[in-house]
């Protein structure tokens, strides 16, 4: 389609939003976009319409059929009412719904909740922004058929989003998710009920809070720990987001006494003013907090990001500087401590597992192995994760997590959980405290004891529509004009999650993987031990790298030179792919 043909298709769909079915400031906002002689900014709000995918929505918000506004979460809103309806048809129906700090979270929220009563659906509304975990934890409790989240996680501040969730708790997967993405597509405008039914709106609040704190506090593991050491100096930011009073009340119901805010970051605010980038993952984005930290001689920094089921931490590293743990190493640290100290208390039952995504650190699984814990494999996004649970009720989880700065310790959520995660961090810290060591000298132990592994991510940022065609052409050529060898080491393994296929490239040879849905994931495994997966965010416009590697690490002291070594490796890997 050429431009031309573009800006025809647009125009005659933004003239669709300048009808009475549409209210005026949104007809006002269409008709300056169209007299506009640039016209970039109407092509992106109108070339597509926003989907509603398998994850929900995520947009950057404004009018137009590609943007987040009332009209967008409002078809989506219907179509899922109408699927509810369709699937527990003389039913009491109830959902729940949550929503974030972000810039019109409490709008689109107000606007869920009045579809979902107008059609005869009772929803559950929380009376304030609540963490996303919480609402997961709501929909087990209230025994709701499904659930909407507001929220969208740590992206930049123009954008926002909307999570669907199933009766279990977790984000909706094969075959609802097609099922609703269909009853999404036939919704139209003139369709969509947006006047509630206040008898059929109750609000959520202080009750729902103390359950689920009570049941995070099921976790620990070491209350002895925390006891010796509830004086452990712990520097929190929610990062303007929804944390900002459940990580503190879960840690002080821990037994933790001495945990110290960052009062600017404390404000809810959904322009982020004191961050670029509300994303743990971001080193600055813990820049004030880790300040804090020296300022008062922390043992440990946590963030979460604005919705809450992200943690980034940081410590101070045998040089005394401080220093950002990875999401792969968080994760292990976790997976580590939970089978551990289980074991220390007797509580493996031989019969339990773990779970990681594709693209977290094959490290995860020797910790698992090595302690005869089974560890499942599962695609990125905890729905994932939470559909092994599913699939697994005789079975008993420990705790599942991926590489970016999510971890669900617990399945009393079926969401990655921050507000467990950072409660179940503080005790490791105190656990290791007790042992006169750090969260630091716990992961070198990891390291020694199962192996050294060094990993990286990076992404390439495309946006609209020639940014998606970019992306596409750019995993066609992974896919199809792949290198026989990578950083002069040879590939020794192919796994297409698209066709679900692990190749041998040498012989030729295919073997099935097990997974039941497809997924447009590419990952090369390497004759050096080296992992690197390849993907497009099924949320942002980017195209993501992940590179693992391998290092001999026989002793601790020898940790600095293995990452060095790791951290060479690894860039050369970039050069290789021409990525740099």
């Amino acid at each position: 389609m050429n431009q031309k043909d573009i800006l025809n298709l647009v125009s005659s769909k933004a003239e669709d939003w300048l009808s009475q079915n549409y209210d005026k400031d949104t007809q006002n906002a269409v008709s300056e976009l169209m007299a506009k002689e640039d016209k970039t900014d109407l092509i992106d709000s109108f070339y597509k319409d926003l989907e509603f995918g398998t994850g929900g929505l995520r947009g950057k918000m404004g009018p137009g059929t590609n943007r987040m506004n009332i009209y967008t979460v409002g078809a989506a809103t219907q179509g899922l009412a109408n699927y509810l309806n369709e699937c527990f048809a003389g039913e009491d129906i109830s959902i729940c719904i949550g929503y974030d700090c972000r810039n019109n979270s409490k709008l689109f929220s107000d606007t869920v909740a009045n579809i979902f009563s107008a059609n005869g659906i009772k929803a559950y509304i929380f009376d304030d922004l609540r963490p996303t975990p919480e609402m997961s934890f709501a929909i087990r409790q209230l025994g709701c058929k499904s659930g909407v989240i507001i929220t969208a996680s740590h992206n930049p501040k123009e954008y926002n989003g909307y999570k669907a969730y199933w009766e279990d708790g977790s984000q909706i997967v094969t075959p609802h998710d097609k099922n609703i993405i269909e009853a999404v597509k036939s919704v139209k405008v003139e369709d969509i009920k947006f006047e509630g039914n206040p008898d059929l709106i109750e609000t959520l609040g202080a009750e729902m809070d103390k359950l689920y704190l009570d049941t995070v506090k099921t976790l620990s593991l070491s209350p002895e720990s925390i006891q010796n050491q509830k004086d452990l100096k712990i520097v929190f930011t929610p990062l303007h987001g929804t944390t900002v009073k459940l990580v503190p009340a879960s840690l002080k119901n821990y037994g933790f006494e001495n945990i110290i805010h960052i009062p600017e970051q404390d404000i809810v605010d959904g322009n982020f003013p004191t961050v670029w980038s509300a994303n743990p993952e971001e080193p600055e984005a813990l820049k004030m907090a880790v300040d804090k930290a020296k300022e008062v001689g922390a043992d440990l920094v946590m963030a979460c990001d604005p919705d809450g089921d992200r943690l980034g931490i940081a410590v101070t590293n045998d040089k005394g500087e401080w220093e950002i743990i990875n999401g792969n190493q968080t994760a292990l640290i976790f997976t580590y401590y939970l089978i551990t100290r289980r074991r220390e208390l007797g509580l493996l039952t031989g019969n339990d597992y773990v779970v990681k995504t594709i693209v977290t650190t094959e490290l995860f699984k020797d910790v698992a192995v090595k302690n005869n814990v089974e560890c499942f494999d599962a695609y990125t996004g905890f729905k994932w994760i939470a559909d092994v649970i599913r699939k697994n009720p005789e079975k008993n989880y420990i705790g599942g997590g991926e590489e970016s700065f999510g971890y669900m310790p617990g399945d009393f959520t079926r969401d990655k959980d921050a507000v467990s995660s950072c409660s179940i961090m503080a005790e490791i810290a105190a656990w290791a405290k007790d042992q006169g060591k750090n969260l630091f000298d716990i992961l070198k132990e990891i390291y020694v004891e199962y192996g050294f592994s060094r990993e990286k991510m990076i992404y390439i940022v495309r946006e609209g529509l020639s940014g998606a065609q970019e992306i596409e052409q750019m995993m066609h050529n992974f896919r199809f004009n792949r290198p026989a060898m990578i950083n002069d080491s040879p590939i020794v393994l192919v796994k297409d999650y698209s066709i679900r296929k692990a190749i041998n490239p040498i012989n030729g040879n295919e073997t099935d993987l097990d997974f039941e849905t497809t997924a447009d994931v590419l990952q090369f495994f390497l004759e050096d031990g080296s992992k690197i997966s390849v993907r497009p965010s099924g949320t942002e416009p980017k195209i993501k790298f992940y590179f693992e590697v391998r290092e001999e690490l026989s002793s601790i002291e020898d940790f600095y030179k293995a990452e060095a070594l790791a951290d060479k490796k690894i860039e050369g890997i970039i050069l290789s792919l021409k990525l740099n």
